[in-house]
Order: C-alpha cells, then structure tokens, then sequence
C-alpha cells in the first residue's frame, strides 16, 4: 500500500500534536503497523510519535497491551470491549496523551455474519483531566478487498486522531521531548 496519500491527513495531525505538546502511541491489528507506518514516513514525526504495536494475535493483545484473554475469550478480538481494552494499554504503557487501537477482519476470510469482512473497531483513548483515560470507540463497516479496508482504516483512523487533538485546548507548559527519535 502507498502511504503518500496519507501524508496531508499526517501532517495535519501532526500540526494539532505539536500545538498541544502531545505524543501518541498506536496498537494495530489488522492494519499490522500501517497507521504508525503513515505517521512516521513524515520527517519530524519522533517530536510527536513516541511508539506503535502490532498485536495481531490475542497473545500479543495480552502480553504487550494487558487486554485480558476473558475479554477476547468473551466478546473476540473484533470487538468495541477489546479496541478499547488496547486503547488503554497502549495510553497507560507508552505514557502518551492520546492512542489509537485497531482490530478487525479485514479479510478475504474470518468473517462471519455478525462480524462480516470489512467490520473494524477502532477506540481511542485520552488523558482526562486527573490523568485517567477517556475511551471512545466506534464501529466501522468497509467495503473492498483486504487493501481497501486497510487503506480505509488508515484514512479513518488519522482522521480520529486529528479530531481528538484539536478538539482539546493547548496544554499550556507541556513539554516535548526531543530526544526521541526514529
């Protein structure tokens, strides 16, 4: 998949990060890193990028993201309790202020009636006031083959990603740390 065309959407985040001092994390599944790919191919992206996970397998939800495997046992991986589950971890270990989790069947197979190819979960997850997350998640249902639902993932979740960080107010004496970079 061609990233270029995401880098208008990147840049644009990247502008509402920089004037909030804030850093984000990533935790893909289907999309295996491509969200984290999109942000780092623009220069500049380790002043607001700190780290992303690709966590195809429920094991990997659970061992680097701290999902519980009751929880994937109990509603599966392609749903709204386990994007928010990753969300989460990913906020909390990365030390972030906003992260973005993704899971779902992007197909040819794995699909099922309740859960048709094309169905994606994607929640972000925030930094509240007294510094616990706030979680919203949302439902996606694409269309395509396997490259367009990634592709559409990806569109999407950048998107969510910009809204959520110019929608908050400047942090005021927030600070950026350089030293991170790629």
């Amino acid at each position: 998949m061609e990233l270029k065309p995401f880098e208008p959407a990147v840049r644009a985040l990247a502008d509402a990060l920089r004037a909030r001092g804030w850093r984000i994390a990533t935790a893909e599944s289907c999309t295996g890193g491509l969200v984290a790919a999109a942000c780092t191919m623009v220069a500049g992206s380790s002043d607001w990028f700190e780290r992303g996970w690709v966590s195809y397998s429920n094991a990997a939800k659970t061992e680097l993201l701290g999902v519980p495997a009751a929880l994937i046992a109990a509603h599966g991986a392609v749903s709204e309790p386990v994007a928010r589950a990753m969300a989460e971890g990913a906020l909390l270990r990365a030390g972030v202020d906003l992260a973005a989790a993704i899971t779902g069947v992007a197909g040819p197979g794995g699909g099922t009636p309740a859960k048709p190819v094309g169905t994606v979960w994607l929640a972000l997850a925030a930094r509240g006031a007294a510094g616990a997350p706030q979680i919203q998640a949302e439902r996606l249902q694409l269309d395509g083959d396997r490259s367009a639902v990634r592709e559409q993932t990806v569109a999407v979740a950048l998107a969510r990603l910009h809204d959520a960080a110019a929608r908050h107010p400047a942090a005021a004496g927030r600070r950026t740390d350089p030293g991170h970079g790629g």
